[in-house]
């Protein structure tokens, strides 16, 4: 592509709301919900603690208490596993029925798969399989819709799955991305709240741990065989890894004033043309 034919696609690109710094230091500890004993908060957890944040780790399903405010803390994340919010299990209601606390103190909040959906029936919505009883396990597309450009300006095209559940869209939710069998891949609620169905935080040595203990899932239709799932890490990661930073400082970091102008500013920040 020439020079010109670049920066007039730039110019067409939704920009970002504004440019956040994620510096934890001076920050409370974010807390972090886990569903296995086994479970770590993967790459998600090496960015923010590559940002100087501090992880609060807390496993409800090992009768570990989550706590009635959040303000000792700078916001929650709550991760996915391998049961349903639909399987009826006592930790999960009472997960589900906690995320009014970050909800109400308006904290910066991030559910991912399983707290993904459990964030959408919190709210409302309807969490179910497939209607054809597709699975997504392994790298499917991903469309970020207008509002998620508008959030951040780069968004990755393919991105590592594995469900079988998906939700519907909750009433008052900003739908930042789409994909082909399950529509609904992210979206935004009220000020703070956000919810991904993919896997953005998964490490290599994760892949290697679901394919092998989760193997038989990938017999499900519409999964994708063991091999495809480290083929499409080796072309597909890069753009994730460069948006999840991205997207993390933006939940979790603070808006800062642009004085790249001025020479002042001299780190990467969310809305800056740097990777």
């Amino acid at each position: 592509m020439s020079l010109l034919r670049r920066l007039a696609a730039n110019s067409d690109r939704p920009k970002a709301g504004g440019r956040y710094r994620l510096d934890g230091r001076d920050k409370k500890p974010i807390l972090v919900v886990l569903h296995q004993e086994s479970s770590t908060p993967g790459r998600v957890g090496q960015v923010l603690e590559r940002h100087g944040l501090r992880l609060d780790i807390r496993r409800p399903v090992l009768d570990q208490p989550l706590p009635a405010t959040l303000a000792e803390h700078s916001g929650a994340i709550v991760f996915g596993g391998p049961v349903s919010v639909n399987d009826g299990f006592d930790y999960i209601d009472r997960e589900t029925d906690w995320l009014s606390v970050p909800l109400r103190e308006n904290k910066p909040l991030l559910g991912i798969c399983l707290g993904a959906q459990m964030l959408a029936r919190h709210l409302g919505a309807k969490v179910g399989n497939h209607h054809e009883g597709l699975a997504e396990i392994g790298y499917y597309p991903l469309r970020a819709t207008a509002a998620g450009r508008r959030l951040l300006p780069d968004w990755p095209d393919m991105i590592y799955q594995w469900h079988t559940d998906g939700f519907a869209l909750p009433a008052g939710a900003e739908l930042l991305a789409e994909g082909d069998w399950y529509p609904n891949q992210a979206f935004r609620y009220s000020e703070n709240a956000f919810a991904v169905q993919f896997h953005a935080e998964l490490t290599m040595a994760m892949v290697y741990r679901w394919t092998t203990r989760g193997h038989e899932r990938l017999t499900l239709p519409g999964a994708q065989e063991r091999a495809r799932h480290f083929h499409g890490r080796h072309i597909y990661d890069e753009p994730v890894r460069r948006w999840l930073d991205a997207f993390l400082t933006r939940i979790f970091g603070e808006r800062v004033e642009d004085r790249s102008a001025s020479g002042e500013d001299r780190e990467p920040l969310v809305g800056s043309s740097r990777g």
